[in-house]
């Protein structure tokens, strides 16, 4: 009797994984790899072409050295960054282009933006200050850890 309840219990559970499964395949969206990584890379280049635009315009055009050419253009790219994803244009462009619009400056600048719009109307300690270095912070943290600790490392060599 017993083992004939746990042989119905395991059925049941196999009939309920199947169940499950089944589920999981109907809800899971399935993406066109290929296709992804094409507007993945379209994404970056546009990207990357504004901010050479922005870049030659600098340099070209204001006489600007290289050095502080590109220290505008790093700036304008995170300030159009954070301007479209306080517009709701950003997380737009990332829907459609993945990881090509995620891995640029611009996309570090829409982690930092995002939380911070995100939890406004919590206040501006509770909500912008707590949250608004959730996805960043450890990139900043780690970077800046990682920064020190090889600094140390070069100047501990500079004395041998």
């Amino acid at each position: 009797m017993v083992q004939n309840q746990k042989s119905m219990q395991q059925e049941n559970q196999k009939t309920v994984n199947k169940q499950y499964q089944k589920r999981v395949k109907e809800v899971t969206p399935t993406k066109n790899l290929l296709l992804q990584m094409v507007k993945a890379f379209v994404m970056g280049g546009i990207i990357c072409c504004i901010g050479q635009a922005i870049l030659n315009y600098a340099t070209n055009s204001t006489g600007l050295d290289k050095e502080t050419a590109g220290a505008w253009c790093s700036m304008l790219l995170v300030f159009l960054s954070v301007l479209l994803t306080g517009l709701n244009i950003y997380p737009k462009l990332v829907d459609w282009g993945g990881a090509g619009a995620l891995v640029p400056i611009t996309g570090f600048a829409n982690s930092v933006a995002a939380p911070a719009i995100e939890y406004k109307k919590e206040g501006q300690v509770f909500g912008i200050g707590c949250k608004i270095f959730t996805i960043a912070g450890p990139v900043i943290l780690y970077g800046i850890f990682t920064s020190w600790i090889l600094g140390l490392f070069y100047w501990l060599l500079s004395f041998i």
